[in-house]
């Protein structure tokens, strides 16, 4: 399960990000995967809540945005969704595309610093 050193990955960055923000501990990381990442976003989770124990991050939560798999078609300049398994041929002119604009992402969009204790 590859998403288990994904979540370490982010909870080494988003409390390195914290800290350099001045911040102690963290609320919330949000995440943007792309449909094409191959990350299984409740594996994902799952790891993270595993990887957050006795971290600046244990008692944050993950929110995943899902990106969808976006191409774009520079014959009749439409973007379309090439889905899961991608299909890289346009639905409106039936040419391929060689022009993805998205669904490969996975990086840390947002860090929610947890509150200061009172």
């Amino acid at each position: 399960m590859h998403e288990l050193s994904i979540a370490t990955a982010i909870i080494e960055r988003a409390g390195e990000l914290a800290r350099a923000d001045g911040a102690d501990a963290v609320s919330a990381v949000t995440v943007r995967v792309g449909e094409l990442a191959g990350v299984v976003p409740d594996a994902l989770d799952f790891a993270f809540e595993v990887a957050r124990d006795g971290t600046a991050l244990a008692g944050a939560r993950l929110v995943v945005e899902q990106v969808p798999a976006l191409a774009w078609c520079g014959p009749c300049a439409e973007e379309f969704p090439v889905g899961m398994p991608p299909f890289f041929w346009c639905p409106h002119c039936d040419q391929p595309s060689n022009d993805l604009r998205s669904g490969r992402e996975l990086e840390i969009a947002g860090i929610e610093p947890a509150p200061a204790p009172a």
